[in-house]
């Protein structure tokens, strides 16, 4: 089965389309293994990543678009402006299907243009559109106009992705958009289309997805699809959205509050999955292919935080917008949720961020920071008094940190660097630059070690700790005893994980699946008659590895560690209380190496050798 890639340059506004070897996909699938790979071959070393020299590659997958479960999803890859190293990001909605249906595989975006550009595709035709009139429109407004244009008004046929203001201005916490409210959220892709001044991409066809036997594809849907409907945490995810984990989390006491100083929050339940489901819920919504359905769709009535229908808010943006900056208040929550998908942030950075800004706020009132910065830092705030559950002064920071206007420009920069230019770099709880999402490691400790290896920077997504250390899958642990077991299982998933968003899928999938379930779909989907369940094993470890490896060559972003807060500091409340991440680290850290076969967060030679890297067998320690 072919794989075609548009590679289109924006410095002449041209394009050209080449085919993806099929010992390459066998290699590394599509979507995150097939970003990790080019983005090594072809980006430069040590290049800024606000620069043409960079590199963005939009990627489906073999599954993308062919019916199969939870597959209307796509991955973004390039270097990011946020952490320096191989940056990547995953959305869903309908923009990956439409992609492959529009008649290519995958996009990969080259060079600047001098001037703002959107780009349509349809049935396998390209062409550039000048978007001035788009620049500085929100991500709403600006898929509104291109549909006008297209002709293409109904949202169930063809798809946009876009950038908002924040993106345009270069925010390193910004997000690439689809289907307005879906985000490609993490590392701060979009000021790299920003910098490119690639407003938009608008794509529509008719190419039927064609897989190598078409009944043993149907046969081996059927009995993953069957699995995933009968398992009880797709059934909460359909009732209740990924918010049904506010209760969850905050009964464990590893919900972190007010920037991440405790570990429960006292309003947990006015933010919680059942309460949005009880006041504000006009109905679920799944992407394309979607069973479970666990989009929430939500709208504000009347008052002061009174929002449109729109998409959301998901658990991780509950969390940072709510507990993380003490506000208890789901109206404004939603508010705040619409606003960041116009303006187009990543939610999880943005909160966090946020959060930064109001403990710098009551340090600087404390004289707790360097007198200079302590008056630079109220001067640049102007009218805003970001205290603590205040939910009017971060709508105002996020208008103004999307135009980048006075305190806004610091925080378009993220949390580490807010942190560290007014002179409190531990205020910021991140991992190499990217912001924590919404489990304190301190109640959940195998999240830990998670969040510490994780390539990307600070992510729950690379393992998913939560499933066994709180949710029993695949098996149950205390998320407070420190348990070796732990160490394998995290590793297994960062491997696993690598595959599903390689093929690209839901890892909702993953609470009811496993490695084997996917290996008679690839079979069927690419004539691959031969491939193993260790073969695809090993493919995940081999796209893990090369990950490390970028970072490996960028000179940083390869060791792994955790904020001092949650190293040293015991989580004050909650049934975590007296906890700190110290102690599991220093068991966990060497057996995942021992397990990986690293060195220091290196990847040894000969670890790269039994991976089939040896391509890369010069960057091993």
């Amino acid at each position: 089965m072919g794989f075609k890639l548009l590679r289109v340059d924006l410095t002449d506004w041209s394009y050209r389309v080449e085919e993806v070897p099929d010992e390459i996909l066998r290699k590394y699938i599509g979507g995150r293994g097939l970003g990790a790979y080019l983005a090594m071959k072809e980006i430069p070393p040590h290049i800024n990543p606000l620069s043409p020299e960079n590199k963005i590659y939009i990627l489906t997958g073999p599954l993308t678009g062919t019916g199969a479960f939870e597959s209307g999803r796509y991955h973004v890859v390039g270097k990011s402006p946020l952490t320096g190293i191989l940056g990547d990001s995953n959305s869903g909605g309908q923009f990956g299907p439409w992609l492959r249906f529009s008649g290519y595989d995958g996009i990969v975006v080259e060079g600047a243009s001098d001037e703002p550009v959107w780009i349509s595709i349809v049935d396998g035709e390209v062409a550039f559109h000048p978007a001035k009139k788009l620049w500085g429109k929100g991500v709403v407004y600006t898929e509104k106009l291109i549909r006008k244009e297209m002709k293409t008004p109904s949202e169930h046929i063809g798809s946009v992705l876009a950038i908002g203001p924040a993106g345009e201005n270069l925010s390193k916490i910004a997000a690439i958009m689809n289907d307005k409210y879906r985000a490609a959220g993490r590392t701060g892709l979009a000021a790299v289309l920003g910098y490119k001044k690639l407003k938009a991409i608008f794509v529509k066809g008719s190419r039927k997805i064609e897989v190598v036997d078409k009944e043993k594809f149907k046969e081996e849907s059927k009995k993953v699809l069957d699995k995933i409907m009968k398992h009880s945490i797709s059934e909460a995810l359909g009732k209740f959205g990924t918010a049904v984990l506010v209760n969850i989390i905050n009964a464990h006491g590893a919900f972190p509050t007010k920037n991440w100083t405790r570990g429960t929050f006292e309003k947990a339940f006015e933010i919680s999955g059942e309460y949005l489901a009880e006041k504000y819920l006009v109905s679920n919504k799944g992407c394309w292919g979607c069973v479970i359905r666990c989009a929430r769709v939500s709208k504000v009535d009347n008052g002061p935080y009174r929002t449109p229908v729109s998409e959301g808010p998901e658990y991780e943006t509950i969390w940072a917008f709510g507990a993380n900056n003490l506000i208890g208040d789901m109206e404004a929550i939603i508010k705040l949720n619409y606003l960041a998908n116009d303006l187009g942030f990543d939610t999880i950075s943005l909160g966090n961020t946020m959060a930064v800004l109001r403990e710098l706020y009551e340090k600087a009132q404390k004289g707790e920071l360097p007198e200079d910065k302590a008056k630079e830092l109220l001067d640049l705030l102007e009218d805003i008094k970001p205290d603590w559950g205040d939910p009017d002064s971060f709508i105002q920071a996020v208008w103004r940190t999307a135009y980048r206007h006075g305190i806004g420009d610091y925080m378009a920069e993220g949390a580490a660097r807010l942190a560290e230019y007014f002179g409190s770099p531990d205020s910021a709880i991140h991992v190499r630059g990217l912001e924590l999402p919404a489990y304190d490691p301190r109640g959940i400790n195998s999240m830990a070690l998670s969040y510490a290896t994780s390539n990307r920077g600070g992510c729950h997504l690379r393992a998913y700790a939560v499933s066994f250390d709180v949710l029993g899958v695949p098996e149950k642990f205390d998320p407070l005893a420190i348990d070796k077991r732990k160490v394998e299982l995290v590793k297994y998933q960062q491997d696993y994980f690598s595959v599903i968003d390689s093929l690209v899928l839901c890892k909702f999938n993953t609470f009811a699946t496993d490695v084997p379930d996917y290996v008679g779909l690839l079979q069927a989907a690419m004539g691959w008659d031969d491939l193993t369940s260790e073969e695809l094993l090993l493919t995940g470890e081999r796209i893990y590895n090369l990950e490390r490896l970028f970072a490996v060559r960028e000179g940083h972003g390869y060791k792994d560690y955790l904020p001092k807060r949650l190293m040293e500091e015991p989580i004050p409340d909650g049934p975590a209380k007296g906890k700190r991440a110290k102690e599991a680290m220093e068991v966990y850290l060497p057996y995942f190496y021992e397990l990986r076969g690293w060195v220091d967060g290196k990847p040894t030679k000969e670890t790269l050798k039994r991976v089939g890297l040896e391509e890369f067998i010069d960057l091993g320690a």
